[in-house]
């Protein structure tokens, strides 16, 4: 993380309205989980509108740190490279934690736990793209 930066958990960004993630359906393997976000969301590259997206891991039995963007309707967005990332304790639900962004802009996506697990996804971002 770039020093001056600072990761809001998703409980404090929900208690504002920013977004709302939930789990829909989530598998162990692919750990695919439905996320449905009431304002603008940014990942590398891209910027998601308000809506349900699927993230999932991408089938790949080199690499688990490959996650994949899906619209409602099954096409693929966006596949994003994350490297692995612990936090203190494991929760009971999908958990996204968004960077700072400048006013106005849409939240960047950082993190993704999924249920249960410590270990998470840390999204990464080019120098010129965040």
């Amino acid at each position: 993380m770039k020093p001056g930066r600072k990761v809001l958990g998703v409980l404090a960004v929900c208690a504002t309205g920013i977004v709302l993630p939930r789990t829909a359906a989530a598998d162990e393997w692919d750990k695919r989980t439905i996320l449905t976000f009431n304002q603008p969301v940014e990942i590398p590259g891209k910027v998601l509108a308000a809506g349900t997206y699927v993230f999932q891991l991408a089938d790949s039995l080199t690499s688990r740190h490959v996650v994949q963007v899906f619209d409602q309707e099954g096409r693929i967005l966006a596949t994003m490279l994350t490297i692995t990332t612990v936090r203190p304790a494991a929760s009971d639900d999908t958990r996204i934690m968004f960077d700072e962004q400048p006013a106005g802009a849409p939240f960047p996506i950082k993190k993704w736990f999924y249920p249960g697990e410590r270990s998470g996804e840390e999204v990464l971002y080019s120098m010129h793209s965040n």
